[in-house]
């Protein structure tokens, strides 16, 4: 497996894996180099929408296909916005709606336990019987203001309690090692090496 498509826009995601694949000697490039439209999410669950993702891609492109679905999860609402987290305000998606909304829904409340998932799905053809999945997590806290400059999304209020700092403050070499998309990564790419 030489070539790999990415099934996202996201560049932000695009780089971690590509950066993380790099060393298998693997390429990857993006779906959007071969004019794949997005897949639906129609699922409740990461692992099924990252499935239908990689599948997507896959038949689209006649290559392996690896796909993400990753979002925060507050245990005060109940694991929201979990798979909703890139659209939690609505369409068009904005990082600041959304961010504003998850910290309207967070006011007054002491509970600020929270966790990003990460699950990976590598499909060796789109119709692969026995799909390579990688999961992963990243514990933390939601913040009651933003803090940092750098990464996207939720990044700017979820603080690593270890570093005490936000995702939006750590360097990309510190999140590629300690954040879900990292654990999963590795964990794929062990699967990758045994296989």
């Amino acid at each position: 497996m030489q070539k790999l498509v990415i099934a996202t826009g996201n560049a932000h995601k695009l780089h971690e894996i590509s950066t993380l694949l790099q060393p298998l000697g693997i390429e990857a490039v993006s779906q959007s180099a071969f004019n794949v439209p997005e897949a639906a999410e129609p699922h409740v669950t990461f692992i099924e929408n990252a499935l239908a993702k990689a599948r997507h891609a896959s038949r689209l492109t006649g290559l392996p296909a690896l796909a993400d679905d990753s979002g925060i999860c507050v245990h005060a609402l109940g694991g929201a916005p979990g798979v909703i987290s890139a659209i939690y305000a609505g369409e068009p998606r904005s990082d600041a709606r959304n961010n504003e909304k998850l910290l309207a829904a967070m006011q007054g409340i002491a509970d600020r336990l929270a966790h990003y998932h990460c699950a990976l799905v590598l499909v060796r053809h789109a119709d692969d019987p026995q799909p390579i999945i990688a999961e992963g997590q990243w514990h933390g806290v939601i913040l009651e203001t933003p803090r940092g400059e750098g990464g996207f999304g939720y990044d700017p209020l979820f603080l690593d309690t270890t570093l005490n700092q936000t995702v939006a403050e750590i360097s990309t070499e510190d999140k590629n090692r300690v954040s879900h998309r990292g654990k999963a990564l590795r964990a794929l790419v062990e699967r990758l090496r045994a296989e």
